[in-house]
């Protein structure tokens, strides 16, 4: 199951995710990441820490708005994400592209 939660936090967006994305519900964090790039935020933080499992469309989600995310001035920053969930990121070179943190502080912090 899946459940994606967003919070205003001083000028940030925070998007919250528990679960596991794929193929299936994909869809759900593509229609949150929309909401906020319609709302016009500058700033999306994504808290990881509960994010067990994530599927190539899930990657793909995050992937398809990089270069929105580029050309509008707006940052994406992911945070607390699980080893096995991070590796993921990096087998595909996504780590490369997106700024991945350790921590809240340390993606608040860069």
């Amino acid at each position: 199951m899946l459940t994606i939660e967003t919070h205003k936090e001083d000028n940030h967006d925070l998007l919250v995710i528990q679960g596991e994305i794929d193929a299936s519900n994909s869809v759900i964090l593509d229609q949150k990441m929309q909401e906020l790039t319609e709302s016009g935020s500058k700033s999306i933080l994504v808290d990881g820490s509960g994010l067990e499992y994530i599927s190539s469309a899930g990657l793909g989600v995050f992937m398809s708005y990089l270069e929105d995310f580029q050309e509008e001035g707006i940052t994406l920053k992911i945070f607390a994400l699980s080893p096995r969930v991070f590796e993921v990121f990096k087998i595909l070179g996504l780590d490369q592209l997106i700024d991945i943190y350790e921590s809240k502080e340390a993606a608040l912090e860069a």
